[in-house]
């Protein structure tokens, strides 16, 4: 089929409605190959496979890059089309929030306001509440999310689970470039010196995860260095952790064997802020 473009609630269900299982990805737009691979991975999942492009506004703070942040729909679409993506959902704002939205989906804070949500406060009661409009716009049966934004993922899939929503929330592998840097929209902010760079935030977190399968157990010990190494190269960092797997609080000592651990680090470099993961 040939891909449709819509920008209309309306029109959306009225495509969909065609449709019993529809497969959802929703971005912000600024399309790189790693959210294409998600695109790629839906299509199997669902007889329709549905992108949403929006920048939403309730996940960014006022210090933030909302106004900044690249709209470019033109390639946007055709790369999701090359991609074998069948519906763009790209709403204006005035579409999505036609009044102010008054009534916002606020996750627990024991998961949401750690990490990135205490570095960035309220941000997951924005993604938390665009997210679930949009569930309830397409009413996907499956919808996929990048691993790159670890803790995201997991908000997400608990609310759909104590929501008890019928979607399966799939999670798509990282890509990275060729010397490791997680692919992200954000990286188009570099200049080639950051650029080079910026690689050193997923090698940092390659040495703590190569620490912690030789045995090391001292955690304040491994993160201490790793955000003294990246703070002495020029990095701002907010966070380089350890965390447990299932819901990102500090390991215990009953916690240091196989599968049970990620480390997730956090960093501005020069004004580009920066994220990253590693499953131990």
């Amino acid at each position: 089929m040939t891909m449709k473009l819509i920008h209309t609630i309306s029109e959306l269900r009225a495509e969909l409605g065609k449709y019993q299982r529809p497969a959802l990805v929703p971005t912000m737009g600024n399309l790189h190959d790693g959210h294409l691979a998600l695109i790629r991975q839906a299509k199997p999942l669902g007889d329709v496979t549905v992108a949403s492009i929006f920048v939403n506004r309730l996940q960014f703070a006022p210090h933030e890059d909302f106004d900044t942040y690249p709209r470019t729909l033109e390639a946007d679409c055709a790369k999701l089309q090359a991609a074998g993506c069948d519906v763009v959902f790209a709403p204006s704002e005035r579409e999505l929030y036609p009044e102010p939205q008054g009534y916002k989906v606020t996750p627990p804070p024991e998961l949401a306001d750690i990490l990135e949500g205490h570095f960035r406060p309220g941000f997951f009661t924005g993604v938390c509440t665009v997210v679930l409009k949009l569930f309830n716009i397409v009413q996907p049966r499956v919808a996929v999310f990048g691993a790159k934004d670890y803790q995201q993922q997991m908000v997400i899939r608990r609310m759909v689970q104590q929501l008890a929503l019928p979607i399966d929330i799939q999670t798509g592998t990282t890509l990275r470039a060729a010397d490791g840097l997680a692919l992200s929209s954000r990286n188009g902010y570099l200049s080639p010196d950051e650029r080079a760079e910026a690689v050193q935030l997923s090698l940092a977190l390659k040495v703590m995860v190569e620490a912690l399968q030789k045995g090391e157990q001292d955690i304040a010990k491994l993160e201490g260095l790793a955000l003294k190494n990246l703070s002495d190269r020029g990095w701002t960092p907010d966070y380089l952790t350890v965390r447990r797997r299932h819901d990102l609080q500090p390991p215990q000592t009953a916690d240091f064997a196989p599968d049970r651990l990620v480390v997730l680090g956090a960093a501005r470099l020069g004004t580009t802020r920066l994220i990253d993961n590693l499953e131990v």
